[in-house]
């Protein structure tokens, strides 16, 4: 698990850093220690002029399912809104999605490519779901692809560790946000 290195041209990707989804019971990695981690990716980024971008659930997937999130309350107002840590100077842009993934239907590969983008970072919030979802999507499409696996976690704990020891390997390089972050430092000297 390290990232070999990180291009000049990459951008990090946070998904669900949002009020709702933040609510919600997470494993292996606390809701604190997600945000924070990923609060801490984000103003290294910015410090090196690198694109942060949040990726917003809008509202569920159409299309049937067997199992859905099991929500331990009704979503409230506030669900969908971006958390107080992400004021509007520690991200980019924010990019709308009704999928899991980052990528279908919407603007984020043009985003990228229009930015010059080649290598993409993943943090946030869920590995099993969206993060694998958008890592897949982002290795399909060309990108040197990679996960903060310390700035990640799930509703399922079994579901986050397959995710860190099957998928991403075969998809990606993974590493933890220190590690990254000194990767990004390298690049400045």
């Amino acid at each position: 698990m390290t990232i070999s290195k990180l291009d000049t041209r990459t951008a990090l990707v946070l998904n669900d850093m949002q009020k709702g989804v933040l609510r919600l019971p997470l494993a292996p990695q606390s809701r604190d220690e997600v945000v924070t981690r990923c609060v801490k990716l984000a103003a290294a980024f910015q410090r090196h002029r690198l694109p942060v971008i949040l990726v917003a659930i809008g509202g569920p997937a159409p299309g049937r399912v067997e199992q859905d999130l099991d929500l331990p309350e009704p979503p409230g107002p506030d669900f969908a809104e971006i958390i107080d840590e992400f004021a509007d100077q520690l991200h980019d842009l924010v990019v709308p999605t009704f999928r899991w993934g980052a990528f279908h239907g919407t603007h984020l590969d043009s985003e990228l490519r229009q930015r010059g983008i080649t290598q993409v970072v993943f943090g946030g919030v869920s590995t099993s779901s969206g993060i694998e979802s958008s890592a897949r999507s982002a290795f399909d499409l060309g990108y040197n692809v990679s996960v903060a696996v310390d700035a990640v976690s799930d509703f399922d704990a079994a579901a986050h560790r397959n995710s860190i020891g099957r998928v991403f390997p075969r998809i990606a390089e993974s590493d933890v946000t220190d590690r990254i972050i000194e990767l990004l430092d390298g690049h400045a000297r």
